[in-house]
């Protein structure tokens, strides 16, 4: 539902009206004419045209209360009336004169000074120390503007200095802001320095201009100079700042009651917004008598709340309407547009808290759903920073429920019913449109929005309405920082909200993730409704593993006893599940039981994943996700032998990545491997009748199967091999057998399978060459000379052997194994050059042999020479060790020719260190005469 045209705020509204004259208890036969009036703090001034002041007292604005009527001279008629409360005195400008008074004008009245003939007075602005007991006023008088300078001394005496500070005439008004003085004549506005004298002129008027007018506004830095109708604001430096105010009237008075400035004249008053200009609010004022019509606030403008409008006989009190106020106002009336405006302009303005702010779009919001916006309600709720999420669960589930009592019982201002089911708001709103339907055919304006009236809505598209909003208010609620159970009730009414518009991919994208959703609140809810696939997510998220799995596999049409229902008893089994869905829900079952350590549930629902796919099955196995892996013992039991691939890969798993080392396993793994390959090598014979293409799968299957296994066979030393012999015995598997016969030590039956089986002679020689000695090689020889079996001899592999190693074989042993079969030009080169080459091997044996024997008869001389040669020592000889003189003592002498005493050799018995500390075991030194050279 909508809102009004817009009407004329009320920024201001009346609190009282008084008669000066009857409240003063003033004779009707001579009556008081107003004709200047300020306020101050909670005083109300009056000054009369027949010298007369009146003091009233606003403490309670409703009701004035006149205190006091103090006469200035009969003839003396009051013009203007300045508060100075900074030194405790009431300035009255009247007939020209300056007159001082006290504040409650207990006292007659005192003339300020000698001056005469005043055209003007201003009161400074923005003090330089607002608690000072001081003020200052400019003056006009005649051709001089003056300073005058006031300080309140022990006694309430005044000081009073005066000087000039500039020569200006025709002076209408003044303003003094900081140390700028405005001075308003016929011609224009000027702006002239309070301490240097100095003036500059802001603008000139043009002749036909009305009378000039200057006012302070508050926050003491701007200035409104008054060119006839428009007020242009300037700063203090006489520059223009923002936007000028335009007025509907030439002004007569000028008063400020922040963020509004008020305009007197044409018997009626103006209010209009200071920032941008508006204009707000009118109040028609009937004026009796002469005299115009005189607008008056705190000078402070900030702060206050009062306004006084006089007639010549009238007072009118009004006070500002608070921001709440006015807000509240145009809710009342329904006219959310302006109520939205006026949030922003006191947002903007810095006259609205924050948490009222927050308040009001809440309520706003109420407003707007209750008038079936539910678009723009939701909106305004998200603005709400202190709107709690709770507050929406009345719209969603009737009470009492779970989370009644955490809905907060706010009425906000009353302006909206409490809130009630969705069904029941939408109900009640249709029957206000149908309403106003019959008020607009009679004629009758109504607050509902035309576009309800022209194009009614049908309850079916509101309630969907309704329900995808209040889910995007929930949805944003979520990353708010909510209490647990608070968190818990949006979940839940998420969900709720999800099932009613049938969005299952909501439903499912929620329950699968990190959520507070109340199970039991849901579970029947969403079983009856068939969304067994959000259950189980849910059930999932909530680590009810076993529950989850049940539904995921009801969802795989795992015919399972006890976990399929039937069809009449649950319609949502009723759809066939095509292959898709049957993936789908392996997959989500197998993410549940990746990360399960309940061997029991993994192993239960392990074979209907396993029927669907193997690799899922596989992946559940060897999760590293869970904290305890499973029994290898109760897996192998449990896995159906008919799934090779799975026992396989578990084993695989089992030993290369867990590292396992039970020789049971590696045996179970090496047979599992062994029978796979000989039912692969079978499948050969089904190559004939096939394409090229199918030959090679298989081909490069057989392959990599049969690789993996010889792999595992050279790698493993845990399984048995002769279980694995077994198996393969009368298969054609030969590597594999030379790898079991080699992990047995037979090595004659390996040479067997690589030269004869394999007739692969490379392999057969590096089998040789691991063996390390001469006899298998020759060995091998003698497999390939007489293979036996009715075999021919292998003369080119014979060969070829002689030819890579025949060098290191005993010639004789060669010769005899030679076939007298074998032809002569075959070998007669190799065994020639193994001849030679044995002959070669003698002489340089004894080369090196005779060589080794001169080396070390050269050693032993050279040693008997160190051994025997002369030292002579003098009595000037000591230790090396103790430092003592040798003298006749017996000595010894090392190789690096150190000498010590024997004392001190017996004492390093079996030490290796010389008497100068070099250790001759570690450190070997070597003397040009010990080198071999004879």
């Amino acid at each position: 539902m909508g809102s009004q045209p817009p009407a004329s705020r009320a920024a201001l509204e009346p609190l009282a009206t008084l008669d000066p004259a009857a409240l003063a208890g003033v004779p009707a036969s001579s009556p008081l004419t107003v004709r200047a009036a300020a306020l101050s703090a909670h005083l109300l001034y009056l000054g009369t045209g027949g010298g007369k002041l009146l003091l009233f007292s606003l403490q309670d604005p409703s009701n004035p209360e006149f205190l006091r009527l103090l006469p200035i001279g009969a003839t003396i008629p009051v013009s203007a009336i300045l508060p100075l409360p900074s030194v405790a005195r009431l300035l009255v400008h009247a007939d020209g004169l300056l007159l001082l008074a006290d504040p409650l004008l207990t006292r007659p009245v005192r003339r300020l000074g000698s001056l005469r003939n005043v055209a003007a007075v201003a009161a400074r602005r923005a003090s330089a120390d607002p608690g000072s007991p001081s003020c200052s006023i400019a003056v006009s008088v005649g051709k001089k503007l003056l300073r005058v300078d006031l300080t309140l001394q022990d006694g309430d005496e005044l000081d009073v200095q005066t000087r000039e500070i500039a020569a200006v005439e025709g002076v209408k008004a003044l303003a003094w802001v900081d140390d700028s003085v405005f001075v308003a004549t016929a011609t224009g506005y000027s702006l002239f320095s309070s301490i240097a004298g100095h003036g500059v002129a802001i603008f000139t008027l043009p002749e036909s201009s009305g009378r000039p007018r200057v006012r302070p506004l508050s926050g003491g830095d701007e200035v409104m100079l008054l060119v006839d109708n428009v007020g242009v604001v300037v700063d203090r430096f006489g520059q223009p700042v923002g936007s000028s105010l335009v007025f509907n009237t030439t002004p007569d008075c000028i008063a400020e009651v922040f963020p509004y400035v008020i305009v007197a004249g044409d018997s009626k008053v103006d209010v209009y917004r200071r920032r941008n200009g508006a204009h707000l609010q009118t109040i028609p004022v009937a004026r009796t008598g002469q005299g115009v019509l005189i607008v008056a606030s705190d000078d402070d403008g900030i702060g206050t709340e009062l306004v006084v409008i006089a007639t010549a006989y009238k007072v009118f009190c009004y006070h500002k309407v608070s921001t709440v106020e006015q807000i509240k106002a145009s809710l009342r009336r329904k006219n959310y547009k302006e109520a939205i405006s006026l949030l922003e302009e006191f947002e903007t303005d810095g006259e609205i808290s924050k948490d009222m702010i927050s308040f009001v779009h809440a309520q706003l919001g109420f407003l707007l759903f209750f008038d079936l916006r539910f678009e723009d309600a939701v909106n305004h709720f998200l603005l709400s920073e202190t709107m709690q999420p709770s507050e929406i669960f009345p719209f969603i589930m009737r009470d009492p429920n779970r989370w009644s009592d955490l809905v907060p019982r706010k009425r906000y201002w009353g302006l909206h019913p409490p809130p009630k089911p969705l069904e029941e708001v939408i109900d009640d709103g249709l029957v206000i449109v149908q309403q106003a339907l019959f008020l607009k055919k009679a004629g009758v304006d109504t607050v509902v929005d035309e576009d309800f009236l022209s194009n009614p809505p049908s309850r079916t598209d509101l309630l969907e309405l309704a329900i995808r909003n209040i889910i995007r208010y929930l949805c944003a609620s979520r990353v708010k920082n909510l209490s647990s159970l608070e968190m818990e009730g949006v979940d839940t009414f998420l969900m709720y909200l999800y099932r009613a518009l049938d969005l299952v991919d909501d439903m499912e994208r929620l329950a699968s993730s990190q959520n507070s959703c109340v199970v039991d609140e849901l579970e029947s809810l969403l079983d009856d409704s068939g969304h067994l696939r959000t259950l189980a997510f849910l059930y999932g998220s909530k680590g009810m593993r076993s529950k989850a799995l049940a539904i995921w596999r009801i969802l795989a049409r795992n015919y399972i006893a006890g976990l399929w229902k039937d069809q009449s008893e649950n319609g949502s089994c009723g759809t066939s599940v095509d292959k898709r869905s049957e993936e789908i829900a392996a997959r989500e079952a197998a993410k549940i039981l990746k990360t399960s350590s309940d061997e029991d549930l993994v192993l239960e629902h392990l074979g209907w994943v396993a029927d669907i796919d193997q690799e899922l099955a596989i992946a559940v196995l060897t999760s590293e996700m869970r904290e305890n892996q499973l029994s290898p013992e109760k897996v192998v039991a449990a896995v159906d032998t008919e799934k090779v691939v799975i026992h396989q890969r578990y084993l695989q798993w089992l030993i290369e990545d867990q590292g396992c080392d039970d020789p049971h396993y590696h045996t179970s793994y090496a047979l599992s491997l062994a029978k796979s390959a000989i039912e692969a090598v079978h499948m050969e014979s089904k190559y004939r009748g096939k394409g090229d293409r199918e030959i090679d799968s298989d081909a490069q299957f057989i392959y990599l199967l049969r690789e993996k296994l010889q792999l595992f066979l050279q790698a493993s030393d845990l399984y048995d091999p002769e279980d694995v012999l077994d198996v393969i015995a009368e298969s054609e598997l030969w590597l594999e057998k030379a790898i079991l016969y080699r992990k047995m030590g037979q090595e004659n039956i390996v040479l067997q399978i690589l030269a004869l089986k394999l007739e692969d002679s490379e392999a057969a020689e590096q089998y040789c060459a691991e063996i390390g000695r001469d006899d298998a090689y020759i060995q091998l020889l003698g497999l390939y000379l007489d293979p036996q079996n009715g075999k021919e001899p292998m003369f080119t592999a014979a060969v070829r052997l002689l030819h890579n190693h025949g060098e290191s074989l005993d010639p004789m042993q060669v010769l005899e194994r030679l076939s007298p079969d074998m032809p002569l030009q075959l070998a007669s080169d190799t065994i020639l050059r193994m001849l030679r080459a044995r002959v070669h091997h003698h002489r340089q044996g004894q080369i090196v042999h005779n060589l080794s024997h001169a080396t070390n008869l050269d050693a032993r001389l050279t040693r008997l020479e160190e051994r025997s040669r002369h030292v002579q020592l003098t009595d000037e000889s000591i230790c090396d060790s103790c430092r003592a003189r040798l003298g006749t003592k017996l000595f010894v002498m090392y190789p690096d020719d150190s000498v010590v005493c024997y004392r001190c050799y017996r004492n390093q018995q079996g030490d290796s260190t010389s008497g100068r500390g070099r250790s001759l075991r570690k450190d070997v030194m070597f003397k040009q005469s010990w080198l071999v050279s004879r």
